[in-house]
């Protein structure tokens, strides 16, 4: 198994609705988690690359109702260095 992680950014929140829908993609063999991260209006799927592509990823999520309008990439995104003890 090859996991690997996508972050999409949509327009608008989930629905309800299109909450449960996405739910529902963790039934889709191969989809392993999914967090939204509402303030940046993203959602990162984790994903087992040997099963599924970052396109059939796209597509499950759009199927699902969110309404993606690009892909993230994530090494653009790095945590801020922590800073080293004093010595």
């Amino acid at each position: 198994m090859t996991t690997v992680d996508i972050l999409l950014r949509y327009v608008v929140p989930p629905t309800e609705s299109v909450a449960a829908a996405l739910a529902n993609t963790r039934e889709v063999y191969g989809v392993r988690k999914l967090t939204f991260d509402k303030a940046a209006h993203t959602l990162r799927v984790e994903y087992d690359a040997t099963r599924l592509s970052a396109a059939d990823v796209t597509q499950l999520v759009r199927k699902a109702g969110l309404q993606v309008i690009e892909e993230v990439p994530l090494a653009a995104i790095q945590p801020a260095p922590e800073p080293a003890p004093a010595a």
